[in-house]
């Protein structure tokens, strides 16, 4: 019996695997590869993508893990400059990999998401290696990396969510949202992203100048940018290589005018995020800065975000996603962002997103004059739902209805 359960999850695990090789981060021959587990406990799935990546002609796969008590004992302990450091060698490395135009594939289901929820947590905002997230937004707005993230179902996960360590259960919803249960899953996610961009082009078609959205602890007017456009997350590097960053993905998305973000919002999900717990976070909004923070847990990480650099406080993106969500039809909230925000409709404070969406990236110093924000966060909230109505406003001022009950309305 032993053996069958073990044959299951092998298999179970290359096919995940082949899945963020192939159709993920698209590994090409000669590429060199990172695969980056946020967890010791994701090493199964490390091991199988490795392996896959050899497979797809990778002529060299690099790998780390992330120990997140390791990082614990550094915001508890270090001193305060240590928290936004970033070793030399550390941001040499992310230039290296984009040099080489390697591709990246992060592994997602984080085994203890509350994990510093006793840890000051204005320390735990600034923990963030500032020198090195730059230099990795150099490669990604640059369109010089192929990445992506896939999740690994663990124990931990599992108990976060369901209250008991279900792992099988984790892995049947985890199995249908990334449409392994299809007999072609790299097909199927080819399907599953023509649909998205021809949501993407209805919307480009409109060219709304606004969204606004409508429900219990939500009026928020988002103004968008005639030069940024609608887009799913099918992305091509420089070289022309196609990779889809998110396994599963399931928005249509854009970068908004950071000067015309107006209203208050609720997120209708918690937020996993740097080992807190997030919960009812309700935000304001006024000139296109966030002016308030509140929440039942977790609002100090969020405040003291949002301060890090000029760009903190304004909004970065803003994506659409309808009940047509694998995703969402599983009825479960995953705390996990990579899922959670598949769901639903939501937001992102900080830096914009740049692939897709615009024709040019601007420089930092330029962001003022043009409504494209940077910054060195990008914090992703959930804020739609059943009860959330979204209008797209056209230029004379008519509300068009986009989302109704978390149905597609054009």
């Amino acid at each position: 019996m032993a053996t069958v359960v073990d044959e299951h999850q092998t298999l179970r695990l290359q096919r995940l695997a082949q899945l963020a090789v192939g159709a993920g981060a698209n590994v090409q021959e000669g590429q060199l590869v990172e695969v980056i587990g946020s967890s010791i406990e994701h090493a199964p799935l490390l091991r199988a993508i490795s392996r896959a990546a050899y497979e797809a002609g990778a002529r060299y796969v690099e790998y780390r893990y992330v120990d997140g008590h390791v990082r614990k004992a550094m915001i508890e302990l270090a001193d305060e400059e240590v928290l936004s450091w970033s070793p030399p060698w550390v941001v040499d490395r992310i230039k290296t990999f984009g040099e080489e135009g390697a591709a990246q594939i992060s592994i997602a289901g984080e085994p203890e998401p509350d994990l510093l929820a006793d840890v000051d947590q204005t320390r735990v905002g600034k923990a963030r290696p500032i020198e090195a997230v730059k230099a990795y937004l150099e490669l990604v707005s640059g369109r010089m990396l192929s990445w992506t993230i896939v999740p690994f179902p663990n124990e931990g996960w599992a108990s976060t969510i369901f209250g008991e360590p279900d792992v099988e259960r984790l892995w049947e919803a985890v199995e249908f949202a990334l449409r392994l249960d299809e007999d072609d899953p790299a097909a199927a996610w080819k399907a599953r992203m023509d649909e998205l961009e021809g949501r993407a082009a209805q919307l480009n078609e409109r060219g709304f100048d606004a969204i606004r959205l409508r429900g219990e602890g939500t009026d928020l007017t988002i103004g968008l940018l005639p030069r940024a456009h609608w887009a799913a997350a099918r992305f091509t590097t420089t070289s022309g290589n196609d990779h889809i960053p998110n396994l599963p993905t399931e928005e249509v998305f854009t970068t908004p005018d950071f000067r015309r973000t107006e209203g208050r919002v609720r997120s209708t999900k918690p937020l996993s995020l740097q080992g807190t717990l997030v919960r009812d976070l309700e935000i304001r909004f006024e000139g296109g800065r966030i002016v308030n923070v509140d929440a039942s847990s977790g609002a100090d990480v969020i405040r003291t975000q949002v301060a890090t650099d000029e760009g903190a406080a304004r909004l970065g993106e803003l994506a659409l996603v309808d009940g047509s969500s694998r995703v969402g039809q599983t009825g479960i909230v995953f705390w996990d962002t990579l899922f959670d925000e598949n769901a639903t409709c939501h937001i992102a404070y900080g830096n914009h997103v740049a692939p897709n969406v615009l024709d040019e990236v601007p420089a930092p110093e330029d962001a003022e004059s043009t409504g494209i924000n940077s910054s060195v966060v990008h914090t992703d909230f959930m804020i739609g739902g059943p009860e959330v109505d979204v209008d797209g406003i056209t230029r004379d001022g008519e509300a068009v209805p986009l989302l109704r009950r978390d149905e597609w309305q054009l």
